[in-house]
């Protein structure tokens, strides 16, 4: 980006009907989720067992939409009420067992934070003394996390990020306590009886496989977002918001069905540029900055020749020579 531009230079442009909130079209977006859950249910219930491949993309991919749901409430962009935001984003959050409360917190710490080594909370590359001094277990799961199990990621930074109350500050307790409390709730009143009245075929039929579904695009949208070859992770001293949110950040085209489910997440960066854009105007938000900026949009399609790319050119980061380089090709 230019010398000397900052991020409200380019926050000014945009049209300011897209922060506007709007109750009808965020209660729009539960009803469509709503709608899309109970429609892959009932099809798993009576389709044939050659049907579920199918089945399990269409739920996994609508779960997720519980999770943008939550994303709106945790940037308070969902309903102008505190409140409102709170008991929907714990609500539609706690059947993905994702506590709501320290997500948010550590989220936002990403948007403070975006592609800062150390400081971003929403993942960090591996570098390549990490991949030199760890043993070869050690390096089979980093090549396994940035290969062909990238796609499970996530399921380590939900452990690793949201049920540690030492994560927090003691100010942030009380939300954190009750949002962890809520998901063994759910656990100790829904799972466990599922597990105990269905067994364990039925556990992974009904919950575990449309859970894993929500974290494959859980993980893809997380690497996806920020990770090209030329788009590097920075030290503290050498970052600045506009080149992280506006040149940092990249808008990927995924068919019409999964940005419909997951209410065009994938159009991400107006929503780095600001956290109080709803789902529901990205897009205009989008078109804006195509219109004015669009020389510095990072563009993506995603697909095999996408994630081919990143997952054998993106494997570690060398801050010393502020590139991506793969765990095989090291000069």
């Amino acid at each position: 980006v230019p010398a000397g531009m900052v991020l409200n230079d380019v926050v000014k442009t945009l049209p300011k009907e897209v922060f506007e909130v709007d109750d009808f079209k965020a209660w729009k977006t539960v009803a469509i989720t709503v709608s899309a859950l109970v429609t892959g249910y009932a099809a798993l219930a009576v389709a044939p067992w050659y049907l579920y491949p199918f089945i399990y993309a269409f739920l996994g991919t609508a779960a997720t939409g519980l999770f943008v749901i939550g994303h709106d409430c945790g940037h308070n962009s969902f309903s102008k009420s505190q409140l409102v935001n709170d008991i929907v984003g714990n609500a539609v959050m706690t059947p993905l067992v994702f506590p709501f409360e320290p997500w948010r917190i550590k989220h936002n710490t990403h948007h403070a934070h975006t592609n800062k080594l150390i400081m971003d909370t929403a993942w960090q590359p591996f570098r390549p003394h990490q991949f030199d001094n760890a043993d070869r277990i050690g390096q089979a799961m980093m090549r396994a996390t940035m290969g062909p199990l990238w796609w499970m990621a996530s399921i380590g930074h939900w452990l690793f990020w949201h049920f540690d109350l030492n994560k927090f500050r003691p100010q942030e307790h009380a939300k954190v306590k009750t949002s962890i409390a809520a998901c063994y709730a759910f656990g100790f009143l829904v799972l466990l009886p599922l597990l105990v009245t269905q067994g364990p075929v039925g556990f992974v039929k009904w919950w575990l496989l449309p859970w894993l579904g929500f974290h494959f695009w859980m993980s893809t949208f997380t690497l996806v977002h920020h990770t090209a070859p030329h788009i590097p992770f920075k030290q503290n001293r050498e970052w600045n918001a506009v080149g992280a949110q506006l040149a940092g950040t990249v808008h990927c085209e995924y068919p019409a069905w999964i940005d419909f489910l997951c209410h065009d997440i994938s159009v991400h960066i107006p929503h780095h540029l600001s956290t109080k854009i709803p789902s529901y105007n990205l897009r205009a938000g989008h078109a804006s900055l195509l219109q004015n900026w669009d020389c510095h949009l990072n563009k993506a399609v995603f697909g095999v020749p996408l994630m081919t790319t990143i997952l054998t050119q993106c494997n570690l980061f060398d801050a010393e020579k502020k590139q991506w380089v793969g765990f095989d090709n090291r000069a």
